[in-house]
């Protein structure tokens, strides 16, 4: 049932409880994030990232720390720590890491809030402002729940943010290797700089045998390459977000 049911609620909800945002910056702006996350997105991703002066935004799942997930080791609270003094951004990614789709609204909110709590607890009062949906799953009765929490809220939706965007689900591309390929990774860029655009990525693992939603050290590498030639800033979620309020001001 759900195989029929879902995709209908997910299309209803990029079309339906939109509350659209201005996008816009000089030149555009590319974000970097990785979802859940898993202990190679800091071990591997960080040091490349701190090579090339790029702070990402990391959607924490508290109840991961230290399980599996995809097949894939994730992270400590040491982790946490340590790319928060980086200066990454730690965003919220719900407590379990569970789909909109499956618990009601009040749910999501406890969910939400159980988070917030232990990531808190763990970051000196840390409070995050910014959501990614687990698996991407955008329900139409949760946007509401979402939009009291966050400041924004970004979805899998392929493609470039421009000119207006929902706040609660905004659009990205997936630094999968498996997909990497079948993007313009270089007329998305052009895209974005041309029209003063946000463009977003989002991926788990960073590994030389990745999971299917991961990337290669080197898949990383060719974006942040590609942005710079492009002229894009590099910026974590919140910065974007302050960066074009402070254009419009």
């Amino acid at each position: 049932m759900h195989e029929l049911i879902d995709p209908i609620r997910r299309r209803a909800a990029r079309i339906l409880g939109t509350q659209p945002v201005p996008v816009g910056i000089e030149g555009g702006v590319f974000s970097i994030s990785f979802d859940d996350f898993p202990k190679s997105a800091w071990e591997v991703a960080g040091p490349i990232l701190k090579d090339h002066g790029v702070l990402a935004t990391y959607f924490v799942a508290g109840g991961l720390c230290d399980a599996e997930n995809i097949g894939k080791r994730q992270f400590s609270v040491e982790d946490l720590l340590a790319l928060h003094a980086a200066g990454h951004e730690v965003g919220c990614h719900t407590f379990d890491h569970v789909s909109a789709l499956r618990i009601t609204p009040q749910a999501l909110g406890a969910q939400i809030s159980r988070n917030a709590q232990w990531v808190a607890e763990r970051l000196d009062g840390h409070r995050m402002t910014q959501f990614a949906w687990p698996f991407g799953d955008v329900a139409l009765s949760a946007k509401a729940v979402v939009a009291r929490h966050f400041e924004r809220s970004r979805g899998v939706r392929d493609g470039v943010n421009l000119g207006k965007a929902d706040r609660n689900n905004l659009q990205a591309i997936g630094l999968e290797s498996r997909r990497l390929p079948h993007y313009d990774l270089e007329g998305l860029m052009a895209r974005t700089a041309q029209n003063n655009g946000w463009l977003i990525a989002y991926g788990h693992d960073v590994e030389r045998e990745p999971s299917p939603y991961g990337c290669t050290p080197q898949d990383l590498l060719r974006v942040i390459t590609l942005a710079r030639q492009a002229g894009l800033a590099i910026a974590t979620v919140s910065s974007a977000c302050s960066m074009m309020a402070a254009a419009r001001a």
